[in-house]
């Protein structure tokens, strides 16, 4: 064998090597629905782009990740939700861009807005037909993100903001599901709908999003605080987070990570001053 065939093997061989430690750097997420469809998918495009490190991504709802994340089985989280008291200890929320809880309806709901009292009434039983609020005559269908275990951002968020710590009044026309994402579908094709979701991800489905109070959630309202139910979206990481995952954190944080999140029509920490 000549000098020029062993060359050959020896850069084949160092390419194929360089590769596969190229391709082994990847990283997983997964959880809150909202961050999923709102940024987090781009954002880790944006991400590998820049750096040659995949990070693999998928929804499944806050305590779905929040729980993974826990028990090792992700790298991080997101979620739609501050840190509640019998979330795990060894887990870290760390706030990284601005949400706002919206309230959607199937496209073909002549409703436009709604009132904060309203949206109560709805949730308390008290108001169970669309003629009530000058739609049609037509019961309301309440979707609400509600997991089997654990507290969803969005159904947190709404007991919180709206319902002042209580608990909804479940009819036969409530119909409970486990994650926002699976809401926002269901949404998409019921038209006796009505749920709660997080502007970030509801502005990128099929569905009718209506002002609360007569103002719009749009990414100028939320950061001047004229709409009135913002909150915040976070990273979720173990304590002792691997390397490569700190890095991911320290991008998501930099200038560089909140300018593409602002561009992705999501409002950024940068956003909000």
């Amino acid at each position: 064998m000549n000098w020029f065939w062993i060359l050959l093997l020896f850069l084949t061989a160092s390419l194929s090597n360089q590769q596969s430690a190229y391709s082994s750097e990847y990283i997983t997420g997964s959880g809150c629905s909202v961050s999923n469809v709102g940024y987090l998918k781009e954002l880790a495009k944006e991400y590998e782009r820049l750096t040659g490190v995949k990070v693999l991504v998928r929804g499944g709802g806050t305590m779905v990740g929040i729980e993974e994340v826990s028990k090792g089985k992700v790298d991080f989280a997101t979620s739609c939700r501050i840190k509640a008291a019998d979330d795990p200890e060894d887990i870290e929320f760390i706030q990284v861009a601005w949400d706002a809880l919206a309230f959607i309806v199937h496209k073909s709901n002549p409703i436009s807005n709604i009132s904060i009292d309203d949206v109560r009434a709805i949730y308390e039983a008290k108001i169970t037909n669309w003629k009530q609020l000058n739609g049609k005559d037509s019961p309301i269908k309440v979707i609400v993100s509600k997991p089997s275990k654990g507290l969803s951002g969005v159904w947190t968020s709404t007991k919180e903001m709206v319902l002042k710590g209580k608990e909804p009044v479940e009819t036969k026309n409530t119909v409970s599901l486990a994650s926002t994402g699976l809401v926002e579908q269901m949404v998409e094709k019921t038209p006796e709908g009505f749920a709660a979701s997080g502007i970030s991800s509801a502005r990128k489905q099929n569905v009718k999003i209506l002002k609360v109070n007569g103002v719009y959630p749009d990414k100028k309202n939320i950061i001047n605080n004229k709409y009135p139910l913002r909150r915040p979206l976070f990273l979720v990481v173990p304590r002792n987070a691997k390397p490569e995952t700190k890095k991911f954190v320290e991008f998501v944080l930099s200038k560089k990570g909140q300018q593409f999140i602002s561009s992705q029509g999501v409002v950024s920490l940068l956003n909000v001053k």
